[in-house]
């Protein structure tokens, strides 16, 4: 079959077409099909019209020229000239909703059109985050309820979004629950030597992987604080940045005032080929969620990440995270915004060898077992038609 993913933004690091879209489409190809990925390439505009092909995906990024409509147009005619039996709109907003739109009003009845929801975008969701214009968020928000409404099927990465689009008449055999794989390959060969490196071999060291938006980051500071009274020796390994600069800087404040700057071991961005290693340097994770629509609807590819490395981690019960996170089995879980019950369980994984070790191998078979791509593509050939 030949498939086409469409996308808004394009081929980046922590986006869903990367790292949801891509995962997707690489057992695809390897089960048979012809995948075609074609988006904007707002974050590197210089390679804007390159076409090229990555582990038999091929990708196209389209030109940038001619406006909303003009690049719309581009991407609706590289999609047809593929000759698609499937064309997926992975986000039903922006230009990948602009292109559900058309070919929903035009060529319905010539390909199936599966629409892909992985966070909530309107009300309650990015439009309260993202530094969006009022008219954006509007038709965001319009867009987002009519792509899940108009499509022959609908992915969606989270429980919470399957309920949203049955409340909203999506009949529930249209939806496929198709929730996030780790974004990495698994293999942490080279853990030993990175917590090596970083001076880490002998101290307890508590991972914090993260873009900062998902929580109260003085809310984390009063955790970390209670586990660095509990362990004065404890590292806090910083992977990856905060979404906003702002945040950022903000953590990095608040931790100076709360005196554990010491303690913050920040490597910052690292390349895909090196995060195994450098996640699995830590003893133990925590994964912090607010409660809100937000997060409740998101699918966090990072807390996959950590456990597929064979990180027990210590999260709040937000969402898909229980999913995820199951105690006793792959990690601890506390309610949100159990600021003791949080840091009580890091102390006692930090300080028990034989249950990070049994959690952390849980972790890693829970992840193989129930989130491998190669799995969840056998799924979303059900809503292409081809299962």
């Amino acid at each position: 079959m030949q498939i086409v993913m469409v996308g808004p933004f394009g081929f980046h690091p922590n986006k869903t077409m990367r790292a949801r879209a891509f995962q997707l489409a690489r057992p695809l190809v390897q089960r048979g099909h012809q995948v075609t990925m074609i988006m904007p390439p707002w974050q590197t505009p210089a390679e804007a019209g390159r076409i090229w092909r990555e582990e038999g995906v091929t990708i196209n990024y389209v030109s940038l020229q001619g406006g909303v409509p003009g690049i719309t147009r581009r991407m609706v005619r590289a999609a047809l000239a593929a000759r698609p039996g499937v064309v997926h709109c992975f986000k039903p907003k922006a230009y990948s909703g602009l292109v559900a739109w058309w070919l929903w009003q035009f060529r319905r009845h010539r390909l199936r059109l599966v629409v892909d929801s992985d966070d909530w975008e309107g009300w309650g969701g990015w439009n309260e985050l993202a530094p969006y214009s009022p008219a954006q968020k509007h038709f965001f928000a319009w867009q987002e309820r009519w792509g899940m409404g108009h499509c022959h099927s609908l992915t969606v990465a989270s429980r919470a979004l399957q309920s949203l689009a049955w409340a909203q008449g999506v009949p529930p055999a249209q939806v496929i629950y198709l929730p996030n794989g780790p974004g990495i390959d698994p293999d942490a060969g080279g853990a030993a030597a990175r917590r090596a490196a970083l001076g880490l071999a002998t101290r307890p060291v508590l991972l914090l992987y993260s873009r900062l938006f998902e929580f109260d980051i003085g809310r984390l500071i009063a955790v970390l604080q209670q586990v660095h009274a509990a362990l004065p020796n404890l590292a806090i390994l910083a992977v990856g940045a905060g979404l906003y600069a702002a945040d950022a800087a903000q953590l990095r404040q608040q931790l100076a005032t709360a005196g554990l700057l010491d303690c913050f071991v920040d490597v910052g961005w690292l390349p895909e080929g090196e995060l195994p290693a450098a996640l699995a340097a830590a003893d133990a994770g925590l994964y912090l969620m607010e409660d809100t629509l937000l997060n409740r609807t998101k699918c966090p590819v990072k807390l996959a990440d950590m456990l597929a490395v064979g990180v027990p981690v210590v999260a709040e019960a937000v969402g898909q995270v229980p999913e995820y996170v199951q105690p006793g089995q792959t990690g601890l879980l506390c309610p949100s915004g159990d600021v003791a019950g949080l840091a009580a369980s890091l102390v006692h994984l930090l300080t028990d060898d034989a249950q990070r070790r049994r959690l952390g191998a849980g972790a890693q078979a829970h992840v193989a077992a129930n989130f491998a791509w190669a799995r969840l593509a056998e799924r979303l050939e059900v809503a292409y038609g081809a299962g």
